[in-house]
């Protein structure tokens, strides 16, 4: 026998949602069933994140491996890493696991994320938030291959500067200087697509996006000369050079949004901030008079008014 208290799930659900007819208690219970089921979607990558964790360590060790080999510095015919505790090894282990497992998992917690927004939005909204995600994915994607190349070729280089030389690292905190990197790139070539959503919501015009390309150029070069771990000129120069071509992309997309939509045509588009408007042309519409209002006769006191 099934419970009459049991909360059915289907297509009317989502209709409530998307027609605010939800409550809150109710909201609150979508969320944590979209929360449950997208952790149960991590929790199941983490066993193959658990098999591909080895497999992703040899991958991010093939920079460090390579500075042991040309500086003849294998041991047994192996770059060795130092770990400073016992349980460091499996530690770092279970930490790649679950970054695989937020990447196999993706499209679940996506898709969870996506059914619990998705009523709220409007259907052209929902059409641009694809397009944005299809776009964010291999910009992401970019940077990360980017941080991973600029990591490698800056190793050497790093070691070199400091006292000790090229010599064996500490395991968790050379993944941590490579992973960061990676993820710290992949983050940065998503600051156009945030300046385009900016665009498209009406917040910020293209033609204002374009007077900003010289700040834009200079915090480009600022922040890949701080971040670049290569002290070298060409890395930092292709890492802002990368940079300053996605905004100037961005710009030109913001531009044509604008001339699709008819930005900059208004009323008041030609004038400054500072300036009023001509209202010599302004001629008002005649008013007609209302209908007349008869007044109401005043009502008369019963005995029983005066308390």
């Amino acid at each position: 026998m099934k419970n009459p208290l049991a909360r059915r799930r289907g297509p009317t659900e989502f209709q409530r949602a998307a027609d605010g007819s939800m409550t809150l208690i109710e909201h609150i219970r979508e969320l944590r069933d979209r929360l449950f089921k997208a952790s149960l979607a991590v929790a199941a990558g983490l066993v193959l994140g658990w098999i591909m964790s080895r497999w992703a360590f040899e991958q991010l060790e093939v920079p460090y491996c390579e500075l042991m080999t040309k500086e003849h510095l294998l041991i047994n015919d192996r770059c060795q890493f130092l770990q400073m505790g016992a349980a460091d090894g499996l530690m770092l282990r279970m930490k790649l696991a679950l970054w695989l497992a937020l990447i196999v998992a993706a499209p679940v917690w996506l898709y969870q994320l996506w059914a619990f927004i998705a009523p709220g939005l409007h259907r052209h909204e929902r059409k641009w938030a694809y397009t944005f995600t299809a776009i964010a994915a291999p910009l992401f994607g970019l940077g990360v291959t980017l941080g991973f190349i600029m990591a490698s070729n800056g190793l050497e280089v790093l070691m070199d500067l400091g006292v000790l030389g090229a010599t064996m690292l500490e395991v968790t905190k050379y993944v941590s200087f490579m992973t960061g990197m990676m993820l710290l790139f992949g983050v940065s070539f998503e600051f156009p697509l945030l300046l385009l959503m900016l665009n498209f919501a009406g917040v910020v015009s293209g033609k204002k996006m374009l007077g900003w390309w010289r700040v834009a150029v200079f915090i480009s070069f600022a922040f890949a000369a701080v971040t670049t771990p290569d002290p070298g000129p060409f890395g930092m120069t292709v890492f802002a050079l990368c940079l300053s071509l996605l905004y100037f992309i961005a710009v030109g997309v913001a531009l044509l949004n604008d001339k699709r939509k008819g930005r900059g045509k208004e009323i008041y588009a030609g004038l400054d901030d500072d300036e009023t408007s001509s209202i010599d042309d302004y001629q008002p519409e005649p008013v007609e008079a209302g209908a007349r209002v008869e007044p109401i006769a005043p009502l008369e006191r019963r005995y029983d008014d005066m308390t």
